[in-house]
């Protein structure tokens, strides 16, 4: 029932918005002289039930109106207002906050003239909650960002009523003003009609410092650094979530895993669930190079420490699963493991070499290789993957599909459910949460010396160990 409704909802909605011609009109002829929101998103920001971040920019500067259509202004309240100039244009951030739980919006951005529409659903607390999970576009053409925006179409078919989307990240390739309109010129659409969760990749982190925090209006007030990436955490359902920044000093800091440590005990909602965008077990050509493989030390014994039962990544694009681990053992209460493939058009064959040096085959439950190659088991493998995930009280299910690029038909590669019992977590850490600037640069030594006893002490020995299987790779294969 609760799905029947959000999908009336959403149908509502659309009819509205379509019905908004004039507006559009208005906004199409604004771009000639640039004061056309582009680039608009939604995300979660504070409470779910009641709040949402929004982000655009205009080329020219303007003034910066959110408005939620058929609300008066008093029903509501917008706040934390920017508008500032960022790479050439100008960058417009808003909150609106006194929202009502469970129910779907229309809004509006612009100027006060000129505006774009979108639509949102606010959480309505139920404990039967849907969202679409995908990684990875990393594109620098309009075409590949098409694919990518297919990918996530062809996601919205299958759940048309997702409360959000993921995103593990890499966006775009270069994170530059091109890449990030074409992004928008491919997904816009789809992005001002729903709430993005995204989490900053390292193309859209490392060396291309803010431009994460820029594109999307998150909630930073806890994050530790936001020059490569966010971290952020919120509750939607009976589920809590948090996004890690796998950027932070490479890898992830040592203040950022103790906010996940605090943040994971600061809940008793019965899931607990983790995006970010490296990934600690793969078999694609990441899973060779210590900041990824770090994580198998660092990330996971917080994951493990605080029961935490789903772990998204991105980064190596293909598709993998692993059976449930605590402490990298089998254990059938532990954390899964999911790489989400990507969504995108660029794709990565299995490095064989990996095996049973740095990726133990016994934990893989699902692999699914999305090019021709090496490791692919299927010609409808080849295409772009997404994840739905459907969580109703204790049960979660999981589902995994590929859009098959020469069929367009959309193939479930994976199904997988999680049953748990209601009550087991419990609230043990309370105050406050925020790292200091002096913090984190009193961490970031230990962080660095951490990493790097890692990757003399562990994964160097490793990797001249694996040497060998890795060059009849490179000759055999010609995978590196």
């Amino acid at each position: 029932m609760k799905n029947f409704k959000k999908i009336i909802s959403i149908l509502l909605c659309v009819i509205m918005l379509a019905a908004s011609v004039t507006s559009f009109a208005s906004a199409e002829d604004a771009g000639k002289t640039g004061t056309a929101p582009t680039r608009l998103s939604v995300t979660v920001n504070g409470d779910t039930s009641t709040s949402r971040g929004f982000c655009w920019y205009t080329a020219e500067q303007t003034e910066t109106k959110v408005e939620i259509i058929g609300l008066p202004a008093s029903a509501y309240t917008v706040e934390d207002v920017i508008c500032q100039e960022w790479e050439g244009n100008w960058m417009h951030k808003a909150v609106v906050t006194g929202l009502t739980p469970g129910m779907s919006y229309l809004y509006r951005v612009g100027d006060g003239q000129t505006w774009k529409e979108g639509m949102f659903r606010t959480d309505d607390g139920n404990d039967k909650i849907g969202f679409i999970n995908i990684a990875d576009v990393q594109a620098s053409n309009l075409d590949s960002f098409q694919k990518g925006a297919n990918t996530l179409a062809a996601a919205f078919k299958k759940l048309p009523a997702a409360d959000f989307v993921s995103n593990c990240g890499d966006f775009t390739n270069d994170s530059t003003n091109e890449e990030w309109d074409l992004y928008d010129q491919a997904f816009g659409d789809m992005n001002r009609g729903c709430t993005l969760v995204p989490a900053s990749g390292n193309h859209d982190g490392l060396g291309v410092d803010y431009w994460f925090t820029n594109m999307f209006n998150l909630d930073t007030t806890e994050s530790v650094e936001t020059k490569t990436g966010v971290n952020y955490s919120f509750d939607y359902g009976n589920a809590h979530f948090a996004v890690i920044n796998t950027n932070d000093l490479l890898s992830v800091s040592n203040s950022q895993l103790k906010w996940l440590e605090n943040d994971m005990n600061s809940t008793d909602k019965d899931w607990k669930i983790v995006f970010f965008h490296k990934s600690p077990y793969t078999l694609g050509k990441d899973g060779k190079w210590p900041d990824a493989l770090y994580l198998q030390k660092s990330l996971t014994k917080v994951l493990d420490a605080c029961n935490v039962d789903f772990a998204f990544s991105g980064h190596d694009h293909q598709y993998l699963r692993t059976k449930p681990l605590t402490g990298n053992k089998l254990n059938e209460n532990g954390t899964t493991y999911v790489l989400s493939g990507t969504a995108g058009s660029k794709r990565y064959e299995v490095r064989p070499f990996l095996q049973g040096h740095f990726m133990n085959m016994d934990f893989i439950d699902r692999l699914v290789i999305q090019r021709e190659g090496y490791g692919n088991e299927s010609p409808d493998h080849i295409g772009g993957c997404f994840e739905t995930v459907e969580i109703n009280g204790t049960t979660l299910t999981l589902k995994t599909y590929i859009l098959n690029d020469e069929t367009g038909d959309t193939n479930l590669v994976d199904e997988y459910v999680v049953t748990k019992a209601a009550g087991e977590n419990k609230i043990t850490f309370t105050g406050d949460n925020t790292t200091s600037e002096l913090e984190y640069k009193a961490n970031i030594v230990p962080s660095f010396l951490r990493l790097a006893v890692y990757a003399f002490g562990e994964w160097l020995p490793k990797f001249i160990i694996m040497v060998p299987a890795l060059l009849d790779s490179v000759i055999n294969h010609d995978i590196f």
